[in-house]
C-alpha cells in the first residue's frame, strides 16, 4: 500500500513538474504575485507581532494574563488559563499565528498537547486590520459591510469554544513565578530568527498552493463560480478576490467571505500542519472545527446583514 502511495505521490509531482514547464509565464507571473502578498500584507502584519509575543513570553506575560483570565478561560472554555495569551495574541495578529503561539507555550511545558489542540479550536482569527482594510475597502468597498464581516468570524470562533469547552477538560493554571535568565539581546536574536523562519514557510506554502491553482485553471475551462469556490478551498487570499468579482449583491459576498476566512484556505492549514509538526498537537480537531465555524459564522453573517 506504502508503494503505491508512493508510486501516486511521484506521479503527480512529474505531472506538476510539466505543468509548470508548460506554463512558465503563468508560473512566474503567479509567483510574482504571491511575493505581493507577502511583502504587502502578510510580513508587515505578522513580523511585527511574532518578535513581540516572543519578547512578552520571556518576560512573564504568559502568567499575568493567565491570573487575569482565570474565570474566562478555566470556568468557561474549560481550558488552562495560559492560553490566554494565544487567544488575544492571534487576535491581534491574525491566522496562522495561533499555531505558533501555540507551539511556542507547549515546548516551553506551560500548556499540554490537548490544551494547545483545544485553543487551536477557537483561536482562528483573521487580522482585524486585513478584514477592515483589504476585506471591507478593497473587496467589498463597504467598511460597514467589514465590520460585520469580523464581528461574524469572532463570534463564531467564541462559539466553537463554547461547544467544544468539554472536549480535553483542564483546569490546570500557570501559577509558577516566572525567572527569565537570558539576556535581552539572545532573546531578540532567537526571536527574529523564529519570526522569520516562520514567515518564510507562510510564503513557501501561500505560493505553492498559487501555483497550484494556477496551473488548474490554465489547463481547465470552468465557470467563475467555480474558480471562486476551488480558490477559497486552496488559497484563501485568491478565493476572496474571486468572490470581490462576482456579479451577485454584496451582503452575499460578505456571507461567502465570511465562511471562507474562518475555514482558512488548505493554504493556511497546511501552514498549520507544518508548525506543528514536531510536537504532539493534534491537527484534526483544528480541521473539524473549521468547517464548523465557516458553518457559524457564514450564518451569523447572514442574519446581521
Amino acid at each position: 500500500m506504502k508503494k503505491i502511495f508512493n508510486l501516486f505521490i511521484i506521479f503527480v509531482l512529474i505531472f506538476f513538474a510539466i505543468a509548470i514547464i508548460g506554463n512558465a509565464e503563468s508560473v512566474i507571473s503567479t509567483v510574482k504575485y504571491s511575493f505581493q502578498i507577502w511583502i504587502n500584507n502578510l510580513f508587515p502584519a505578522l513580523f511585527p507581532f511574532f518578535i513581540i509575543s516572543e519578547l512578552l513570553v520571556n518576560y512573564g506575560f504568559v502568567e499575568i494574563l493567565s491570573n487575569l483570565f482565570k474565570p474566562l478561560f478555566n470556568k468557561i472554555f474549560k481550558i488552562n488559563s495560559a492560553t490566554a495569551f494565544i487567544f488575544f495574541m492571534s487576535l491581534l495578529s491574525g491566522l496562522p499565528s495561533n499555531s505558533k503561539y501555540a507551539r511556542q507555550l507547549y515546548l516551553e511545558n506551560k500548556i499540554d498537547e490537548h490544551e494547545a489542540s483545544k485553543i487551536l479550536m477557537f483561536s482562528h482569527f483573521a487580522n482585524p486590520l486585513f478584514i477592515l482594510g483589504t476585506i471591507g475597502i478593497t473587496f467589498l468597498n463597504d467598511k460597514h459591510l467589514g465590520y460585520i464581516v469580523m464581528i461574524s468570524h469572532y463570534l463564531g470562533n467564541i462559539i466553537i469554544g463554547l461547544i467544544f469547552r468539554n472536549f480535553h477538560k483542564s483546569n490546570a493554571n500557570c501559577n509558577i513565578e516566572h525567572i527569565n535568565h537570558k539576556p535581552l539581546g539572545l532573546i531578540m536574536s532567537e526571536s527574529i530568527t523564529h519570526a522569520i523562519d516562520t514567515l518564510l514557510l507562510v510564503l513557501g506554502v501561500t505560493t505553492t498552493f498559487l501555483v497550484i491553482t494556477a496551473i488548474i485553471f490554465n489547463n481547465i475551462d470552468m465557470p467563475i463560480y467555480l474558480k471562486t469556490f476551488i480558490s477559497g478551498i486552496l488559497e484563501m487570499t485568491q478565493g476572496l478576490k474571486y468572490v470581490s468579482d462576482l456579479n451577485i449583491l454584496n451582503k452575499y459576498k460578505a456571507v461567502i467571505i465570511t465562511a471562507i476566512i474562518s475555514f482558512g484556505g488548505l493554504s493556511v492549514h497546511l501552514q498549520t500542519l507544518s508548525i506543528i509538526s514536531d510536537t504532539k498537537i493534534k491537527y484534526l480537531p483544528f480541521l473539524i472545527s473549521r468547517i464548523i465555524h465557516s458553518i457559524i459564522s457564514s450564518i451569523i453573517c447572514y442574519i446581521l446583514v
